[in-house]
């Protein structure tokens, strides 16, 4: 069950706020029932609601995950002719967005949901939802390296950091470094590494929240389950 003016901006109809107006103006009924009354629920299922006699459905909401491939855009139109992660999903699933971004050349996991809320819970900076990515880099990480990422650097007026740094092999040619981010500012873990004059040569992030990449391939994609949403709040 969820507030009529919610189911309303489920459906596109109007914002909560300007629901909450048809209900006090008359023009919404509840299986044939009109309602004046803030506050009354409906079940987005099983009631019929309509809007100046006109019936309206919720939007079913879509909580996508996808392995974002290398040399694809997460723009839903690209000047430049280059491929959309968009092509990638059903063309019915026209609604959804990306939940933040990857560049061009980086690879691995995001989200896509026609839910703005969700959304909004997830790229906000106060909600701080970490997220993981697997660095391949060009010449040795040390280990005074990673102790400046999870310190702090500043670049072009911003504070960049790690929450957390860690090798996972290295040599003097190539380095693989783990990192976790709080926020995600634009190219962040890019940044870092030019920073200390490093090139990164492979990037993919491997988990936001609690959800990983695992076994799903460059250009899939699944559908989060219940469970998955529902942790993805739960912990902001």
């Amino acid at each position: 069950m969820v507030r009529l003016q919610k189911f309303l901006a489920d459906a596109g109809v109007a914002s909560r706020r300007a629901g909450e107006q048809f209900i006090l103006d008359g023009r919404v009924s509840v299986n044939g029932r009109i309602v004046r009354l803030l506050g009354t629920k409906a079940d987005p299922v099983h009631d019929e609601v309509s809007v100046d006699g006109k019936p309206v459905r919720a939007k079913r909401k879509l909580y996508i995950a996808l392995h974002k491939p290398v040399k694809c855009v997460c723009s839903h139109q690209d000047e430049l002719g280059r491929p959309t992660i968009y092509a990638l999903l059903p063309k019915e699933w026209g609604t959804v967005s990306s939940v933040g971004r990857l560049d061009y050349s980086s690879e691995g996991l995001i989200f896509l949901t026609n839910d703005g809320q969700f959304a909004l819970r997830l790229t906000h900076p106060r909600y701080g939802v970490r997220k993981k990515y697997v660095a391949t880099v060009e010449g040795e990480v040390t280990g005074a390296m990673l102790r400046r990422f999870t310190q702090g650097i500043f670049d072009g007026g911003e504070k960049l950091k790690a929450l957390s740094a860690r090798l996972v092999s290295g040599g003097r040619a190539r380095s693989v470094v783990e990192l976790e981010l709080g926020e995600g500012k634009n190219r962040e873990v890019r940044r870092l590494f030019e920073s200390q004059n490093l090139t990164v040569k492979k990037l993919q992030r491997t988990q936001i929240g609690k959800i990983k990449l695992g076994e799903l391939k460059p250009g899939k994609w699944r559908t989060l389950s219940e469970t998955e949403i529902k942790t993805l709040i739960s912990d902001l």
